[in-house]
Order: C-alpha cells, then structure tokens, then sequence
C-alpha cells in the first residue's frame, strides 16, 4: 500500500521525467547533481489512503482555452509541464503559474479559474487526483 509520502516522491518524479522531455534526463548516469530545493510543499488533508487511488492526467490547454468552473474528488496536486495558466481555487487569489510550478486543490474546493494565459502558445499540465476509489473524478460547478 502506498502511503502519501512515497505517492508524493512519485509524483514528484514522474513530473521531472515529463518536464525533461527525455526518459534518460531524470536520472544521470554521471556524477550526482546538487540537491534542488523543493518545487512544492503543501499541507495534506487528514485522510487515510485506504481505498483510494490516484490518478494522473496530463491535461492540455490550446491557446486561449478557458475551462469551466469544476470540483475534483478527493485532492489535487497540479504541475505545469509547459506554458503558462492561470487558476484559481477557494480560498486563494488568481494566480499565474508557469512550467515547473504547482498548485494544490484541497478537498471540496472548485477549481474557479483556469485557463491558458497565452492565446498564441499551448499548455501543458499534470494533475494527479487523490480520491476514494470509483468516485467521478470531475464535476462541473
């Protein structure tokens, strides 16, 4: 069973090798690079993992998409594999993010904005959602 650190480090790997572009990037045969600082860190809700699953969806936005209003089951975490998007969640402010950043969607929120910020350039993302298994994972608002 997989508990929330190692789904974490998973994740957090997962997205490196899908930022790299090339399998062999995410891990160098050569001499060890320095330590990275962390890209993320969040709180987690108090939950037990126990029947639940994750799953991970790279999304992709075309220029000037704009998505509708929606709620995800579970929780979120959301990495910006390419270009630049914008979001908002409750309880936050609208922010811009850009390849290599994430943000994070806690349980029950609605995912108020998010589209691409270019209308000339795509985007690319890669969210994983933790939810109880069998649940609908998207729900417009």
């Amino acid at each position: 069973m997989m508990n929330r650190r190692d789904a974490i480090a998973a994740f957090a790997f997962v997205a490196e090798w899908l930022a790299a572009g090339d399998p062999a990037a995410a891990q160098s045969p050569t001499a060890p690079a320095a330590p990275r600082p962390p890209v993320f860190t969040q709180d987690l809700p108090n939950v037990t993992l126990d029947g639940w699953e994750v799953t991970a969806n790279v999304v992709d936005y075309m220029p000037g998409h704009v998505g509708v209003p929606h709620r995800h089951a579970g929780f979120v975490l959301v990495y910006v594999l390419q270009g630049t998007v914008i979001a908002k969640v409750t309880g936050s402010e609208e922010r811009t993010y850009r390849a290599g950043e994430m943000f994070y969607e806690h349980p029950g929120s609605t995912h108020e904005v998010s589209k691409n910020a270019s209308a000339t350039q795509p985007a690319r993302l890669l969210a994983m959602i933790f939810a109880k298994k069998g649940s609908t994972l998207t729900v417009p608002v």
